[in-house]
């Protein structure tokens, strides 16, 4: 009779001493295709909105939620010429990911081939967060479709008119001294010096 008294009071000690694990924070990647900007949340809390670039109209990022599983500070792009991907955070299986891109002047645009760039310094900041909180307590969210060429030109304020006419390429001659495989131009046609002369 008195043992089964102090049972409850003996559960109720014994799970004031036992340790809690810290609650994981909630890590929230918003992906806004149409604005091309990020907006990380932790737990509810707004903490960065960055410009990004998703995948150009014929690479399309994926849109819907996705749940990141493996990160890698120093990747290179096996299927596009090695291109560095620092600082990536994959989320889908076809090799989608948020990295880290020297193309800053594209950035608020679309340009990449699928995957959501960031500037260097944005990717590693995001990078070490999702890493403290865990990949698995992250969520990526895509939404919205690609802004129209005109679309882009009125955001950015500037028209195809206002652009400037590109300068047209300078002739050059060539010359026997040049070396092997180099292309140059001579009255605005590509020639190729190559082992069987001019082509």
């Amino acid at each position: 009779m008195r043992f089964s008294r102090l049972l409850p009071a003996f559960a109720i000690a014994l799970l004031a001493f036992t340790p809690v694990a810290p609650a994981r924070a909630e890590v929230l990647i918003s992906i806004d295709k149409f604005q091309q900007q990020m907006t990380v949340t932790v737990d509810g809390e707004a903490r960065h909105v960055w410009p990004v670039s998703t995948g150009r109209r014929a690479y399309d990022t994926p849109a819907g939620e996705f749940q990141p599983f493996r990160m890698a500070r120093h990747h290179f792009s096996r299927e596009w010429d090695h291109a560095p991907m620092p600082h990536s955070i994959f989320f889908t299986q076809e090799g989608h990911a948020i990295h880290g891109s020297y193309e800053l002047r594209r950035l608020g645009r679309p340009a990449s081939h699928g995957c959501v760039r960031l500037a260097p310094e944005n990717a590693a900041t995001l990078f070490a967060l999702v890493k403290e909180h865990g990949v698995k307590n992250a969520r990526v969210t895509l939404t919205g479709d690609l802004p129209s060429a005109t679309e882009l030109a009125a955001r950015n304020g500037n028209n195809d008119e206002d652009a400037p006419a590109p300068r047209p390429r300078k002739p050059r001659r060539v010359s026997a001294d040049d070396y092997f495989g180099r292309a140059y131009y001579y009255r605005e046609r590509p020639y190729y010096y190559g082992r069987r002369g001019y082509g």
